[in-house]
């Protein structure tokens, strides 16, 4: 007869940030409670005047967040009125941050593995005095391509779907860019992307996001992971799938992405790899499936440009 594995119990404090999923926060919740973390920190934005009835959903959320039954410090961090996603949660994690040296942060939406928990830990003792690295993430968006030989690898982006960092990092955070000058920016993620197009990109979400357009909080952490040629540790095995995309999310609305409800894993004995590089293919790979990068590509090649133009100046000399 098969004894049933034990669990694995996370040495590290936890920030589970909700608002008003009750459903999903219960699921994330149970998936903390295998790992038992010590000390749990739960911050809630507030509901929106303009959604009748929120307020209840919010209730119920936090309601459902509490139901903490294994030793472990809780502590809250509730909102009386809606901040937002980017105040929201940036203020939340520096709650938390002010608190903690270090930390596993998850949302109601991210349900991990409890490989993740084990994961994050080591991760967070090997690299914790390692200025090289920004982040330690749980999400995996490569489809199942593996990257090297060992358990993790290294990455110019910042995933933050369920992810571990240290304050260390956290203090560097800008949460309105100001310290970068738009003049400047194409020029120096140029030195971190060699694609026109992906350049571009960037920098017309740094744009956005630096005059208040984008109400986000990450792209700031990841522009400011890039100015500081900083890296990302991603696991070679799925260990977070978002369970919130759909209708009700506040930015994961297409429930047929590539990135929605991908399968868990669960990962062995951690194998550490060689050479701490970027692997910027895999990086190439995500940025294709979230920007669609060929795609867009096709789409200006020259030939259907002039395919587009010709079939334009046809259709004025039919009229």
């Amino acid at each position: 007869m098969n004894t049933p594995e034990i669990p694995y119990r996370t040495k590290s404090a936890v920030l589970f940030i909700v608002f008003n999923r009750p459903a999903e926060t219960a699921a994330v919740l149970e998936k903390i409670r295998e790992a038992r973390p010590p000390r749990l920190y739960i911050g809630a934005d507030g509901p929106r005047a303009s959604r009748p009835g929120e307020d209840e959903i919010c209730r119920q959320t936090r309601e459902a967040a509490l139901k903490v039954d294994w030793d472990c410090e809780v502590k809250t961090f509730f909102k009386d009125q809606n901040a937002g996603c980017k105040l929201g949660e940036a203020t939340a994690m520096q709650w938390f941050f002010d608190n903690e040296e270090e930390g596993i942060i998850l949302e109601d939406d991210t349900l991990p593995s409890n490989s993740f928990f084990r994961f994050c830990d080591e991760m967070l003792d090997r690299y914790r005095h390692d200025t090289r690295i920004r982040i330690i993430t749980g999400s995996n968006f490569q489809q199942g391509q593996k990257w090297g030989d060992a358990t993790y690898y290294f990455s110019n982006l910042i995933h933050s779907w369920g992810w571990a960092g240290w304050r260390r990092v956290w203090n560097e955070y800008d949460i309105d860019l100001k310290q970068y000058d738009e003049r400047d920016v194409k020029e120096k993620l140029s030195n971190v992307f060699s694609d026109q197009m992906i350049i571009d990109i960037w920098y017309d979400l740094f744009v956005r996001t630096k005059f208040g357009h984008i109400d986000t909080w990450d792209y700031q952490f990841g522009f400011s992971s890039f100015f500081n040629n900083g890296l990302c540790i991603i696991p070679n095995h799925n260990l977070i799938t978002n369970i919130g995309f759909g209708a009700n999310a506040t930015n994961t609305f297409n429930e047929d992405s590539a990135f929605s409800k991908m399968p868990l894993e669960e990962i062995g004995e951690i194998k550490h790899p060689q050479y701490i590089l970027p692997e910027k293919k895999a990086d190439l790979f995500t940025l294709n499936k979230e920007f669609y990068i060929e795609e867009k590509k096709r789409q200006n090649h020259p030939r259907k440009r002039f395919k587009r133009w010709l079939k334009a100046r046809l259709g004025i000399k039919r009229k």
